[in-house]
């Protein structure tokens, strides 16, 4: 009898630990899911799985002490999980649109770079107040249209905009009535930020505007906020491709505008160009690229060239293989211009050179480097104009003193696989610096440039951004400008 009632105590414990190990499964598949499927603002994707991977290994320890074997099977699964985008890319994959959007926040995290705010139904806009009125909302949300939701300094310059529920009628308070009616989609974004250079113009803006209007195939009404005259007057071309009505300046406007739907805040994907490592909900995205986009801007500024090829079946005396040299005013200067152009004409190249901030023609510019097949330059905002290069030309980034590699590919490199473009690179020499000159070799802005960058990113940009030119080695340059020979399209008779 003794033993028998100690058996239906162990018989008990082990009950207990599996009910408790299945009720910490059960709870932590419902906590990811539910995570996965609506990140909203306020944490980022990084703090979301850090919290989950404490809250696993918490529970782990747990399940190992009520039963090892549990404990082991827990482990395995867990390891086999999915991750929050790979949870989310699947229910995008498998689920009805009209549904995805029926589950998810009206506010979600789109990118690691942008926040996104969409709304169906009766939805008013006051522009001067910065706010969006919406009549299936329960809950007020706030968002900044500004890809660059980590950057304290950007953002300051990025008006906060505001989702209300639409209220009125029964409680007294009168709903503000429509003045300007529209059956286009409402598209909210910012101007503000670091627009005004060139990079950040086509990172921040351009590119995440088309990536979220091009859905609606030109229904869309674009409402800027931190509008600047200016810049809209430089890129009307590209943004009368994205809507065919008119731009509001939304924080000057008076209008109570009314629409079916609204957007705030474009969808981020990456250092200038397209393609999320992680997907909005509902998948609207899907489907855009990179020669998407250049091929829009070819029709916005009257590009010719798809695609570098000689006219012929070869180059020759007729047309031979164009190579830009993209020109700079301040810092980072090509000491010897006139000689890099001397250097390769005689290696067969009809040289240009360029200057980005002499000219405020955005459509002459491009038409210039869609001309080249070779565009050369040293590392800074100018190079951003590769976007008009026909597919196939060759980017030849100078990459300055100072260890700078690690940012000179993330912004060039890196996206200028997705533009169908072919990249090299000259790293300049501590004796191809004014740096040497003006420090001596001696110096750790020399000798030790990590020292310099550890001391953060405000003095790595006083020394080796702002206060360099080169002067590259044109026997090294010259190697490499053949290198860019080799790679461009030769015609059928090539046998390179």
């Amino acid at each position: 009898m003794k033993s028998n009632r100690n058996l239906s105590r162990a018989e008990g414990k082990r009950l207990g630990n599996v009910a408790l190990i299945a009720f910490m499964l059960g709870s932590l598949l419902l906590l990811s899911l539910a995570r996965a499927k609506f990140s909203p603002i306020g944490k980022t994707g990084d703090t979301i799985k850090a919290e989950e991977q404490q809250a696993m290994a918490k529970a782990s320890g747990e399940m190992a002490t009520a039963h090892d074997a549990a404990a082991e099977e827990e482990e395995e699964e867990t390891r086999s999980k999915p991750t929050d985008s790979d949870i989310s890319g699947a229910a995008i994959a498998v689920g009805d649109d009209h549904a995805e959007r029926a589950r998810r926040p009206v506010c979600y995290e789109s990118s690691r770079r942008s926040d996104t705010c969409e709304a169906a139904g009766d939805v008013r806009v006051v522009g001067r107040a910065q706010t969006v009125l919406v009549g299936a909302l329960d809950r007020e949300w706030k968002v900044k249209p500004y890809c660059r939701k980590h950057d304290a300094f950007a953002l300051s310059h990025v008006k906060e905009w505001t989702l209300r529920p639409l209220v009125g009628g029964s409680d007294g308070d009168e709903a503000p009535r429509c003045t300007v009616n529209s059956s286009a989609t409402a598209f909210v974004l910012s101007t503000g930020g670091f627009t005004g250079n060139l990079f950040h113009d086509y990172t921040d803006v351009l590119i995440p505007a088309f990536i979220t209007a091009r859905r609606y195939g030109g229904d869309v009404q674009l409402l800027v906020s931190s509008h600047k005259p200016w810049w809209a007057a430089k890129y009307m071309p590209v943004l009368q491709q994205l809507s065919r009505h008119e731009l509001v300046d939304a924080d000057a406007d008076g209008e109570v505008r009314c629409y079916p739907r609204v957007v705030v805040g474009p969808t981020f994907h990456r250092e200038l160009g397209v393609g999320a490592e992680t997907k909005a909900p509902g998948g609207e995205e899907e489907g855009v690229s990179m020669p998407e986009f250049r091929a829009m801007l070819r029709r916005a500024l009257g590009l010719e060239r798809a695609a570098a090829a000689p006219s012929g079946d070869r180059w020759d005396v007729r047309r031979r293989p164009r190579l830009l040299i993209i020109s700079r005013r301040q810092s980072r200067r090509l000491l010897n211009e006139r000689a890099m152009a001397d250097m390769a004409t005689s290696l067969g190249f009809d040289v240009r050179v360029g200057d980005p901030e002499a000219s405020t023609d955005v459509a002459r510019f491009a038409r210039l480097v869609n001309s080249a097949d070779v565009m050369v330059g040293v590392h800074g905002d100018g190079l951003t104009n590769m976007v008009f290069l026909p597919a196939g030309a060759v980017l030849v980034q100078v990459v300055p003193y100072g260890g700078l590699e690690w940012l000179a590919r993330g912004m060039f490199r890196d996206p200028a696989a997705g533009m169908q473009v072919h990249y090299l690179e000259y790293v300049v020499r501590a004796g191809e610096t004014t740096l040497s000159e003006e420090y001596g070799e001696d110096d750790p802005v020399i000798r030790d440039p990590a020292a310099v960058h550890r001391k953060g990113w405000d003095a790595l940009k006083a020394v080796y951004l702002d206060k360099q030119d080169v002067r590259p080695h044109l026997g090294r340059l010259r190697n490499t400008l053949l290198q860019a020979l080799k790679l461009l399209p030769h015609g059928r008779q090539s046998t390179d």
